[in-house]
């Protein structure tokens, strides 16, 4: 459940979207990218240099009170799910998911001030990570797939070699982000490859802007606030 060695890879079904819910919501762009990509960063200093752009996201800084229940899931799905996975199935594992998927869905669906919107990686990492524990191609990924459209995916293209100093050399790594039991460099590398692979195949078709490593996270930053500007105004 955490990654199969050797998952088979699958390119997904055409992605689809519903159009129609276009006017439902306002505009939003989703930030991606592989793990220690500088995300989190990013969109910590976006959030406080330009408040025009609402940010989205699962992490515990960004939840409402009352929305603490998923902070507490993602971080128990890690501890006993990934850390017993002969425990529970895949399926099972994915349902566990959905629920910071069908949340950031709920905070862009409901919101009625009209401001833009940065998400973090939407269900686009998620998918990819499901795919790399062996789940099935599964009827909520279809669902996911018809969640409304960004207007761009931002995609921070971090290599796995500054990933793994980023994570201490894998001191910092969780059971999601490496093959194997343990974090070690091999087994990282090449889940983060696999994960880079099918993340690009799930936002195929999608208009994309890549940007590469940078010196310093306030330089991500700023990459960042030029593609927002163009796209969201």
């Amino acid at each position: 459940m955490p990654a199969h060695q050797g998952a088979t890879l699958e390119r997904p079904p055409t992605l689809f979207h519903q159009d129609d819910q276009a006017s439902a919501h306002p505009a939003f762009c989703v930030l991606l990218g592989p793990d220690y990509a500088g995300k989190s960063s990013a969109l910590g200093l976006l959030r406080r240099l330009a408040p025009q752009w609402r940010a989205v996201s699962v992490d515990d800084a960004y939840l409402a009170p009352e929305h603490a229940l998923i902070g507490r899931l993602r971080r128990d799905l890690v501890k006993e799910v990934a850390a017993h996975e002969s425990a529970w199935s895949p399926e099972f594992f994915a349902a566990l998911l959905q629920t910071a998927i069908v949340h950031l869905r709920d905070q862009l669906l409901n919101d009625t001030s009209g401001t833009p919107a940065v998400v973090d990686s939407y269900y686009y990492k998620i998918l990819a990570k499901c795919r790399l524990a062996g789940v099935a191609d599964n009827p909520m990924f279809a669902w996911w797939r018809s969640f409304p459209r960004p207007r761009r995916v931002i995609y921070l293209d971090v290599p796995p070699q500054t990933a793994w100093h980023r994570s201490r050399r894998g001191a910092d790594l969780n059971l999601l982000e490496h093959y194997g039991p343990r974090p070690e460099w091999d087994g990282f590398r090449r889940y983060q490859d696999d994960l880079a692979k099918v993340m690009r195949e799930e936002i195929q078709g999608l208009p994309v802007t890549v940007i590469g490593e940078q010196d310093h996270p306030a330089r991500t930053a700023a990459a960042i606030r030029e593609v927002l500007i163009h796209e969201l105004g």
